[in-house]
């Protein structure tokens, strides 16, 4: 699959290939170490920039105000390439949807996610491969929607049956197995209870998603308040039925989720 487009981001930019984007992730957050070399403060400044709340930042005195300006320029100029269908959508999303906070992220806030992902994951890669026992949530929609999945009720959501070989979640599954990582797909999205249910079985825990953007911060998010170390890869654009009239195919990045967990 190349250049494909999502609803509001693409991981491609236009081009052929999401290597150049994960290049530039990472050069990026090495930029902003520089100035902030705290790994977790700067994730920690990182959300704050994406706080619209105008009272959070008036009276929050830990805030650095210089260095949230220079991360909302850079990122902008930088990452604009990859969430160009964003102003439309925020145009179109009927009454409806309007308090649905993952469908009404707005484009600065994608290009924070995106360093967000890559921070969380260079702190929490070391602790997440210590964990006893590690989990994988693969976004439905990266099913091949040439077949009928036939996946099946699993310990904690559904589980592939590898219907077909090119199937993104088969394939990654198998990645994950290889690693000693229990994949499922996520359908319910249901998660509070889910990391609740986990953790009552298993002494440690550690999880890794694969989903759009928003989703895979909020879930990574939740992961951290409930004491379990997350990573996660981002699909390359989201196109599932959430986000469109109908699902359509996706893909994400078989090469970047070994590299983060071998």
């Amino acid at each position: 699959m190349e250049n494909i487009s999502g609803k509001t981001y693409s991981l491609y930019g236009g081009r052929n290939r999401t290597d150049l984007y994960y290049s530039k992730i990472r050069e990026l957050t090495d930029l902003l170490l520089m100035m902030s070399p705290d790994r977790h403060q700067l994730l920690t400044q990182i959300q704050k920039a994406g706080d619209k709340s105008f009272l959070k930042r008036a009276f929050d005195k830990d805030m650095d105000t210089q260095l949230i300006l220079f991360i909302r320029k850079v990122l902008k100029d930088s990452l604009s390439v990859y969430t160009t269908g964003v102003k439309k959508h925020l145009k179109s999303v009927p009454l409806s949807q309007k308090f649905d906070p993952v469908i009404n992220t707005e484009e600065e806030q994608y290009h924070l996610y995106m360093i967000e992902i890559e921070l969380i994951n260079r702190i929490f890669k070391e602790p997440f491969k210590k964990s006893g026992y590690k989990f994988a949530l693969i976004a439905h929609c990266l099913k091949d929607f040439r077949h009928g999945c036939k996946s099946v009720p699993g310990d904690i959501e559904s589980a592939c049956k590898s219907c077909t070989k090119e199937c993104l979640i088969n394939l990654g599954g198998n990645l994950l197995k290889k690693y000693e990582i229990h994949p499922f797909i996520s359908v319910t999205m249901k998660l509070k209870p889910l990391l609740r249910k986990i953790k009552s079985k298993h002494e440690s825990v550690g999880a890794l998603g694969i989903a759009c953007l928003p989703e895979l911060v909020q879930g990574m998010r939740q992961c951290i308040k409930a004491g379990i170390p997350p990573i996660g890869i981002p699909i390359d654009a989201n196109r599932c039925a959430r986000w469109m009239e109908k699902a359509h195919e996706t893909s994400f990045s078989l090469k970047e989720l070994e590299n983060l967990i071998k």
